[in-house]
């Protein structure tokens, strides 16, 4: 084998396990929220902005492993509470997520748009503990589940910056929750 060859064999080595390292890093260290005071977390600031707490069905889910986000909140849930939560006029609706965000389309409206708007939304899940992680990991569409924690804001050593919605009135960029979940539980 030349030289080059070699170099090329030892690259490509580095690259997978770069790779390796990347997609299969343990997940950022768990520590508890503690309300009224930002604490940090592996290379973040974590800020509690406001409690929260939701029965909803999981409309969608999108786990992301690349983006700036991922490694607090490696999964995104679309939920749907009161109306949104109901498998009939759910039959109506195609859910779709991507890049972070959700998106609904409906041929025929059962219910106003705005009630779709108001009891629906993307939310950033950030696990609080190995056994949210753990259920978090394994939910899919189509179940009703719990969860408590709080809305958050992050900021990170190197700039990042992430903010909760504090409204279910609002709609478009900005308007996802980002939730440190304390507590998550399947009702089916």
């Amino acid at each position: 084998m030349s030289a080059s060859q070699r170099l090329i064999c030892l690259l490509a080595c580095l690259c997978l396990l770069w790779l390796g390292w990347v997609m299969f890093k343990p997940a950022a260290q768990i520590v508890h929220a503690q309300k009224g005071g930002a604490y940090p977390l592996d290379g973040y600031r974590i800020t509690p902005l406001e409690s929260f707490s939701l029965t909803a069905r999981v409309l969608g889910r999108e786990d992301y492993r690349f983006d700036a986000g991922a490694r607090l909140s490696p999964t995104d849930l679309a939920l749907g509470w009161g109306p949104m939560a109901d498998p009939q006029l759910l039959a109506t609706i195609e859910v779709s997520q991507g890049n972070r965000w959700y998106y609904w389309q409906a041929d025929k409206f059962l219910i106003p748009r705005r009630q779709i708007e108001i009891h629906s939304a993307n939310m950033h899940m950030i696990p609080a503990n190995p056994q949210v992680a753990a259920v978090l990991a394994s939910v899919k569409p189509g179940e009703r589940i719990a969860l408590s924690g709080q809305l958050v804001r992050v900021d990170g050593d190197d700039g990042f910056s992430w903010i909760s919605s504090l409204s279910r009135e609002d709609t478009g960029a900005g308007a996802c929750e980002l939730v440190w979940v304390e507590q998550f539980s399947r009702l089916d």
